[in-house]
């Protein structure tokens, strides 16, 4: 199985995070989303990774050189004209059975079973209660797909589409998207990966939607803090610290320094943090960030940050009413 991830995006929702990084080494419980997909694919006999990098591109290279074996390639993608334009670098990179991941998401689905798959290709799916927020795939009674609809006005579809594509000769796939490129079939001034299938399906190839049991967006700060909520609750660990409060699920790296604190729940604690006198929950804090007489919640700290609060002394006396909220939280000027 050959593998291709378009890792060029400029990841702008989840600014001021990638301004310095690219979004897929943006941290989610303990680890880069990139690494979460990859380890996802450990179970599958991988030929060839190939990576469409952009923007601060040598980050992903040195990322994945640095903690995985199989046979990586790097192709840039300079001047980014939508996900098909994407897909096509990888050729001459690869041939034969190709799985497409956009690495914005977890997830968890049985991609181990293409390796049976009699099918031309497949379309990951998911059933949600609002499809129009999203792309969506409408099938017959066998789950072959008709045709994709983006963010439809009705409800013609619960189908989802996740980004995860497998298609079982590639190269049928760069031809589509020669074509869809010849005749500029563009989506909001794009060149969408659903308008290349759609010209294979138009033309009697035989794609499938298959479900997936999970899939967890992490597009946006609010769905990378849920996504890391959804992951910490899957850590049964709790480590012990002495002098401290840890309120499960959490993950603290044991390289993380946490004196003082109340942590967690749904707290992720990556290599090298400080924390000191502080109470952290449902946050993400990166790498040798450092927390001092702080209260923080819902919150996502960056790399080498340093984040430093006030504490407070009071001597409170009977029926006393004490608001130590902000002056522009309680309405004064």
């Amino acid at each position: 199985m050959n593998v291709i991830i378009p890792v060029a995006g400029l990841g702008t929702r989840l600014r001021p995070h990638t301004w310095s990084r690219p979004k897929p080494l943006v941290s989610v419980a303990g680890k880069p989303m990139l690494g979460h997909v990859l380890d996802r694919l450990s179970k599958l006999t991988l030929d060839r990774v190939v990576f469409v990098t952009g923007y601060l591109g040598e980050q992903i290279e040195q990322f994945v050189r640095e903690n995985y074996t199989f046979d990586a390639a790097f192709v840039p993608q300079a001047d980014p004209r939508g996900q098909s334009d994407a897909i096509v670098r990888a050729r001459g990179q690869i041939a034969g059975p190709t799985l497409i991941l956009f690495p914005d998401m977890l997830f968890e689905a049985d991609i181990e079973a293409l390796d049976q798959a009699v099918f031309d290709g497949a379309i990951f799916v998911k059933q949600v209660a609002d499809p129009r927020r999203f792309g969506v795939v409408v099938v017959d009674g066998d789950s072959k797909v008709k045709r994709f609809v983006e963010k439809p006005a009705e409800p013609i579809s619960d189908l989802a589409i996740m980004g995860i594509y497998y298609v079982k000769e590639v190269r049928k796939l760069f031809d589509a998207i020669d074509e869809q490129m010849q005749r500029n079939i563009q989506t909001k001034d794009e060149f969408f990966l659903a308008d290349a299938l759609q010209l294979m399906i138009d033309k009697g190839f035989d794609f499938r939607a298959l479900p997936a049991s999970e899939w967890e967006d992490c597009g946006t700060t609010t769905a990378l803090l849920s996504t890391n909520r959804y992951m910490l609750s899957r850590n049964l660990e709790t480590p012990d610290i002495p002098g401290s409060v840890i309120v499960p699920p959490v993950f603290i790296h044991p390289t993380a320094t946490v004196h003082n604190s109340l942590i967690g729940p749904y707290a992720s604690l990556g290599a090298n943090v400080v924390i000191e006198n502080a109470i952290v929950r449902d946050s993400i804090i990166d790498n040798g960030a450092h927390i001092e007489s702080a209260m923080l919640t819902t919150s996502i700290v960056g790399r080498d940050a340093f984040v430093r609060g006030e504490p407070l002394r009071v001597n409170v006396g009977d029926s006393a009413d004490i608001d130590l909220r902000s002056t522009v939280e309680n309405g004064r000027d």
